[in-house]
């Protein structure tokens, strides 16, 4: 279940998981590691803020190997 409202600039679990290709149990480690905070919300209903979401997106990127 969906909160009813999130503020801008914040996204539920499901969105970060959707936004990480991970399911909501990986989203609750990510927690629980201290590796994403949560901004606000109910224990059963949190969100967490698109900046600090942003740099674990960009940690999962698959890295490109240089041009020789």
């Amino acid at each position: 279940m969906e909160p009813l409202f999130v503020p801008p600039g914040y996204l539920t679990a499901h969105q970060v998981a959707a936004q990480l290709g991970v399911g909501l149990p990986a989203v609750r480690q990510l927690v629980r590691r201290g590796q994403l905070p949560r901004a606000g919300g109910t224990p059963r209903q949190p969100y967490y803020a698109w900046a600090d979401v942003q740099p674990l997106i960009r940690a999962r990127r698959p890295r490109v190997p240089a041009a020789a």
